[in-house]
């Protein structure tokens, strides 16, 4: 009986430590002088979501998106509150580009979504890219960023953060 519960302990053990819940749900990285606290996005859910609906985006911190593959990426800001920027990152953590985001006008009370969604103004990564960051109005400015910059974080545990991420959901 004790070898029964303990085998099942450890199974209890090992199921609990692959679950969502201990997933990491943020990262610290470089970027210019400092260290930002970024919200990892790297869901279909939690990035498409991104930071809708907020009201403020502290200095020092922002939103990490992993996705699964290099792929040409589009960002718009529906039912974003606040003006943020974006940088887009390749598989090496490399900035390929870069874009001021204006938040725009809500839904209309009338408004389909779908009208909605089409007017917002798409902000393109031109290339494919692995990784985005969103971060404060003025950080560009701010930390003088620009193309081909290196941003310091670890790109390979990132990726296979978002692996692991992948295979808990399933297929």
């Amino acid at each position: 009986m004790a070898r029964f519960m303990t085998m099942i302990l450890i199974t209890m053990w090992f199921a609990g430590c692959g679950d969502s819940a201990s997933m990491r749900t943020h990262e610290e990285i470089r970027l210019g002088d400092g260290t930002w606290r970024m919200e990892l996005a790297m869901t279909d859910e939690s990035i498409a979501r991104g930071l809708m609906g907020r009201e403020s985006l502290p200095k020092g911190e922002g939103m990490l998106f992993i996705f699964p593959d290099n792929t040409e990426r589009s960002f718009w800001m529906a039912n974003c509150l606040i003006n943020i920027e974006l940088l887009y990152l390749d598989g090496r953590g490399v900035i390929t580009s870069m874009h001021r985001m204006k938040a725009e006008p809500p839904r209309d009370e009338g408004e389909s979504e779908l009208a909605y969604q089409t007017r917002m103004r798409h902000y393109r990564s031109g290339i494919p890219v692995r990784f985005a960051i969103e971060v404060p109005e003025g950080t560009i400015d701010e930390l003088s960023l620009a193309p081909n910059q290196k941003v310091d974080l670890d790109v390979e545990g990132l990726k296979e953060l978002r692996s692991r991420a992948d295979s808990l959901r399933g297929p």
